[in-house]
């Protein structure tokens, strides 16, 4: 099962980005079998950072809220809000990805 899991950054968002960049990518590479997609949101003016989304494919809402529980970036208390939501997978055009992080 899908699941997205959106999380807005708190007012101590890049001080906590920072110190838990590291910790944030290994936990997504240890759990790389299952991440769909993921990837910071970001501010309309720049390309600064607003919060979190990622995309797994779990076997049900407790692996996915445990995943989501265990983030280093949720542990450090960088969300003021964070969602877990089930979904489905609708339109899939991987092809239309930009080729770069940032979008070019």
């Amino acid at each position: 099962m899908l699941y997205m899991i959106y999380g807005v950054d708190g007012p101590q968002g890049p001080t906590i980005r920072t110190q838990m960049r590291d910790a944030h990518f290994k936990y997504l590479e240890d759990n790389a079998d299952i991440m769909v997609l993921g990837g910071a949101t970001l501010a309309d003016e720049d390309d600064a950072r607003t919060g979190s989304v990622l995309i797994i494919n779990v076997a049900g809402r407790a692996e996915a809220d445990a995943f989501a529980e265990n983030e280093p970036f949720r542990k450090a208390g960088l969300f003021e809000n964070i969602t877990v939501t089930r979904m489905r997978r609708g339109q899939w055009a991987p092809e239309n990805a930009p080729k770069t992080a940032e979008g070019a």
